[in-house]
């Protein structure tokens, strides 16, 4: 069986913060339901848009899961999401700022339907603190919380990390506190409101930045290339070859004494590079040292003569590489499926459970697809009435 099987999930949120958290929900087992506005969520209609008008984004994030078109700015909407709710174990939200409490769906209201419910909501920048309410989305905060600051070389501006990491750190945080919520529920019988802001979620990845600063007195440019955030470690640096470039990084001193006997340099050999301080002194010599030996060789010879040193190392990737790449297909978390409508892109899990197995992820579906199911059979309706909130634009 798999871990949440028989936990009934709401997702009313967009983009990636909420979409991913409901995500891995959903390949644990649980059932998770999208709510939409009735126009849908705005990134089933980015540029990269499939033939039926479908995002490969939104394809990848919500294959899985049952969808429903419902305006919640009608006072019918909104007790649909009520009468949901008061079926539902989670509910996963990430709307603007106070949109909740302002449409009367905040946590005290639907805990009142629902006191087992667990309601779990990812801000930008939380409900407390001077920046409590502000929008923001992975790039603002990104910005705001010294990511860009920290990312890309000290002669050059401030750069926007390639993956959306704000947004995927932050949906792997609220996923865990539901789990916590949901753990502590078997023992309580209640429910209780998780919040996670994307700005809380990414700072403690700068811990080695932070403390470069602190230790250097200021002095430390922010902005490292692809040394070590905290410049504490020598080498640390992607390296060029003859088809590309590499990464080479010797954590502890063993490692370098082991690179130096690969590399043999007698440069390498000199006693201002003996310690991991002299090296840190002295780190661009060091990188001209270990550049010049990854230069004459491919990225798969680096490889093989560092294969059994332990020393960490790989080569540097393009997307088309690793959309080819064998080991991320034996680990299934990137997946090409195939059904009878041809095949799509979608994500496995990256969660592996012994005694859980996951849930193979079906297509993501159309918007509304699910939607007078879910009235008839959750809620109880008559055709009658489906028929009228389709009328009236409800659902």
């Amino acid at each position: 069986m798999a871990a949440l099987t028989g936990v009934k999930v709401i997702c009313v949120g967009q983009f990636y913060f909420a979409p991913y958290c409901s995500m891995l929900l959903a390949r644990l087992g649980a059932e998770v339901l999208k709510i939409e506005a009735p126009q849908g969520d705005p990134y089933r209609r980015l540029s990269t848009a499939t033939e039926d008008g479908t995002s490969v984004q939104f394809s990848m994030l919500n294959s899985g899961k049952r969808a429903m078109r419902l305006d919640l700015k009608s006072e019918e909407g909104r007790d649909v999401l009520r009468g949901l709710a008061e079926h539902s174990d989670v509910l996963v939200q990430n709307l603007s700022p106070g949109a909740m409490d302002r449409f009367g769906l905040g946590y005290d209201a639907l805990s009142a339907i629902n006191p087992r419910l667990v309601m779990a909501s990812g801000t930008g920048f939380g409900s407390f603190g001077p920046y409590a309410g502000q929008p923001a989305m992975d790039l603002t905060v990104q910005a705001r919380t010294a990511v860009m600051s920290t990312t890309g070389f000290p002669d050059g501006p401030p750069v926007r990390t390639g993956p959306s990491i704000v947004d995927f750190m932050a949906g792997v945080h609220l996923f865990s506190g539901i789990l916590a919520a949901l753990y502590q529920r078997e023992h309580t019988g209640r429910g209780q409101h998780v919040e996670v802001s994307l700005q809380d979620a990414i700072l403690p990845s700068l811990s080695s930045n932070i403390a470069g600063m602190i230790n250097s007195g200021g002095t430390m440019p922010e902005r490292t290339g692809n040394a070590h955030g905290g410049l504490a470690v020598v080498p640390y640096n992607a390296y060029p070859t003859t088809d590309g470039w590499v990464t080479v990084l010797c954590p502890t001193q063993a490692h370098w004494e082991r690179l130096v006997a690969v590399m043999d340099d007698p440069e390498a050999q000199s006693d201002k590079f003996a310690t991991m301080g002299d090296r840190c002194e002295n780190a661009d010599e060091v990188d001209v040292i270990v550049g010049r030996w990854t230069s004459r060789l491919t990225k798969a010879q680096v490889g093989e003569k560092l294969a059994g040193t332990a020393i960490p190392t790989a080569p540097v990737v393009g997307l088309a590489e690793l959309m080819e790449d064998e080991h991320v297909a034996a680990r299934g978390v990137l997946r090409w499926m195939q059904d009878d409508a041809g095949q799509w892109l979608t994500l496995g899990s990256p969660l592996f459970l012994s005694d859980s197995p996951i849930v193979e992820p079906t297509r993501a579906p159309r918007l509304g697809e699910d939607t007078d199911a879910v009235l008839r059979d959750t809620l109880g309706m008559s055709d009658e009435k489906i028929a009228e909130l389709h009328r009236t634009g409800v659902v």
